[in-house]
């Protein structure tokens, strides 16, 4: 079992013909996703060369769909670009749209949220600014690399991309289900409670990995759901605990002002509902291996 993404999936690349669309796209074919169209409104009927294989390029998401069965889409558009190419993709009615771009502007990302749900929520978004899904064994799509773990039984949520690939690679001889980087920006598709409700419902997710950092209040959000929603342990890292107050560090939603936003307060939201929380990304590794122990 997977979440969100699978074996089955059908990926096309939206900006296939870019340098980051071609570059991700061939990766993700030599991972074995199944990579089976693009589109370049400006390169349709053309075919672009990716890891060996010639992968059509067509005019728009609905096409590709017609014509290749897809559903799952993957964004490397440039910034400016973004929003209507996930529009583009929910008026398609494709299941999933999987938003690498970083540097989407804020009110952007509320317009594509808005149409989705004005749409029926039909469309998953996954991101902006994110790192992508990855199913191990099954499917990649996105950045993340595909050789630093193995297919496993750990549910992973993340808003950080180099977070989640380091402890994918930190606990790779248990091996993950799915990962889920959700991205840092104020705004964003799917939450820490979407994928947490999803592995609580996968039944081959044994225990779920979180991890937030400082700014908004997502995390606690995902604890009062935790504590009402998720039967399966809980073990959570939050970046962030030395953080100058005041300053924007890394992702654009990461700023606290006076104790709200902070490592610490979320720490204590987190663990007030029974959630493990580690001070470091290798201690929190360390505690995911000793719930792992006792499944």
């Amino acid at each position: 079992m997977a979440i969100f993404l699978d074996a089955a999936s059908r990926i096309i690349v939206q900006g296939i013909t870019g340098s980051e669309g071609r570059k991700h796209g061939a990766r993700m074919i030599a991972a074995g996703t199944s990579v089976v169209g693009g589109t370049n409104p400006r390169k349709a009927g053309q075919t672009v060369e990716l890891s060996g294989q010639d992968v059509p390029v067509f005019g728009n998401v609905g096409n590709a769909m017609a014509a290749t069965g897809a559903d799952v889409s993957v964004v490397f558009v440039p910034p400016a670009g973004t929003k209507d190419a996930v529009i583009e993709a929910i008026d398609a009615q494709i299941p999933l749209v999987i938003v690498i771009t970083e540097g989407v502007p804020v009110h952007d990302t509320a317009n594509m949220w808005a149409h989705a749900t004005a749409a029926g929520n039909r469309t998953r978004i996954v991101g902006p600014n994110c790192p992508g899904v990855a199913s191990p064994g099954k499917s990649n799509a996105g950045i993340i690399p595909a050789d630093i773990t193995s297919e496993g039984r750990i549910g992973l949520v993340s808003k950080s991309g180099t977070l989640t690939y380091q402890m994918m690679y930190e606990l790779r001889d248990i091996g993950f289900s799915t990962a889920v980087g959700i991205g840092g920006d104020p705004i964003i598709g799917t939450t820490h409670i979407d994928c947490l409700q999803a592995f609580q419902d996968d039944p081959e997710t044994d225990a779920i990995v979180m991890i937030g950092e400082i700014g908004g209040d997502a995390e606690e959000r995902a604890a009062a759901f935790i504590e009402k929603n998720v039967t399966k342990p809980v073990v959570a890292y939050v970046a962030g605990f030395t953080a100058p107050e005041g300053k924007t560090m890394g992702h654009a939603g990461a700023i606290i002002s006076g104790s709200a936003g902070t490592a610490q307060a979320k720490k204590e939201a987190l663990e007030k509902v029974g959630v493990r929380v580690g001070r470091t990304p290798s201690g929190t590794a360390r505690l995911v291996r000793e719930v792992m122990q006792t499944r």
